[in-house]
């Protein structure tokens, strides 16, 4: 896939892309069996193991958990209240939306209560081993500590776009608005009104400006991490597309991502445009 060439200019040691289909055919630019540091991309690898917790009914979704009056919901939606990274209690459950890695590192503490595993194990035995995702790990807090390759990243892509770990009904109540309306702050990029996010992942819908491109649906849902990567699926294209790299977010990446999410987008429409004539 020519779009992905564009990784190869940006001002960046180490990069690597890939771009899957609903078909689950993969196209990738650099090295994709090198393991990067995920940063905030870790959380939805976390969420969709407490996705399969929930599946086999080791927790419920609207089971408290975290701050007085929060739920599981509450916690995967960064709508506890919980501050950024400490637990520190900022708002009442579902009130505003704000942006919790303490949140998460809660979430990881009480799948380990109910299930009476470690949550590193848990993640391990419920998504990386199923999906093939050998060099991902889970080395610390579950907000921020992940590590994988972009190999094993599109597995799980694919498994976003056809869920088998999971039920399509939950998946598809993952991926859509939880606690609509509510305000917040989407990091990297300011106050959103509203800012909307599914279970673990945020939702485009009409933010702008966003990391993703100007082209991506407002279904499109996936999260960015500070360690330069980001992962989307966009559900009206029929995509995934991920990348990941060895430089921290920051101007270069509002500048380069985007470009390349619609590059994808338009590359991917024309070849099956073709193919369709």
């Amino acid at each position: 896939m020519r779009s992905l060439e564009q990784i190869r200019e940006w001002p960046v040691r180490h990069a690597a892309a890939a771009v899957v289909g609903a078909d689950g055919a993969v196209a990738s630019e650099g090295d994709a069996d090198r393991v990067f540091p995920l940063a905030s991309v870790t959380k939805p690898l976390v969420a969709y193991a407490v996705l399969v917790a929930v599946e086999e009914g080791a927790v419920e979704l609207d089971q408290p958990a975290g701050p007085p009056g929060a739920t599981v919901r509450h916690l995967l939606a960064h709508t506890s209240g919980f501050a950024f990274d400490t637990t520190d209690i900022q708002a009442a459950p579902g009130t505003r939306r704000i942006y919790s890695s303490a949140g998460f590192e809660v979430l990881a503490e009480f799948v380990t209560e109910q299930t009476g595993i470690a949550f590193d194990e848990y993640l391990r035995d419920a998504v990386f081993r199923p999906l093939g995702m050998a060099a991902s790990v889970l080395a610390g807090p579950a907000g921020h500590a992940g590590r994988s390759s972009a190999a094993d990243l599109t597995r799980f892509a694919a498994e976003l776009l056809t869920p088998r770990l999971i039920s399509a009904e939950l998946h598809a109540e993952a991926t859509s608005v939880q606690f609509p309306g509510l305000n917040g702050v989407l990091p990297g990029y300011g106050s959103q009104r509203p800012n909307d996010w599914g279970l673990g992942v945020e939702i485009r819908d009409g933010k702008t400006p966003h990391w993703t491109g100007a082209t991506n649906s407002p279904r499109t849902y996936g999260h960015f991490g500070q360690s330069g990567t980001f992962l989307w699926v966009d559900p009206a294209a029929g995509l995934a597309c991920l990348a990941l790299t060895d430089e921290n977010f920051g101007d270069w990446a509002r500048a380069a991502w985007p470009p390349l999410s619609d590059a994808v987008i338009a590359e991917s429409a024309a070849t099956h445009n073709t193919v369709a004539k």
